[in-house]
């Protein structure tokens, strides 16, 4: 997966709240086609924004506590944390297009 850092319940807060750099988190699952989908267009953009954010992801299945504290009831899901804070979030499949304006409306 390239750029793209593995996060789990354990390592949540030092990675995405802690972390000094924004962090768009994918919340995900092995048995989730949507999200099997997106990994490609995440790979892309965190090689692409890797100067500006970093590019999480969560299993929901390994790890129930993080997700269930955030309210996720559907995957994939991304959050986009800065300085701990949830700045927005979408749900889906989501095209690279759409990817590069969620992140550069909220942080570029």
């Amino acid at each position: 997966m390239g750029n793209i850092i593995e996060v789990t319940d354990d390592t949540f807060k030092a990675t995405v709240l802690q972390n000094t750099k924004p962090v768009l988190i994918d919340f995900w699952a092995d048995w989730c086609r949507p999200c099997l989908q997106l990994l490609t267009v995440l790979e892309d953009i965190a090689e692409e924004y890797q100067n500006y954010v970093i590019v999480a992801k969560i299993n929901v299945d390994e790890n129930p506590d993080t997700p269930l504290e955030y309210g996720i009831r559907s995957i994939p899901y991304l959050i986009l944390f800065r300085d701990g804070e949830v700045i927005d979030t979408l749900i889906g499949a989501q095209s690279k297009d759409k990817l590069e304006y969620f992140i550069e409306s909220n942080l570029v």
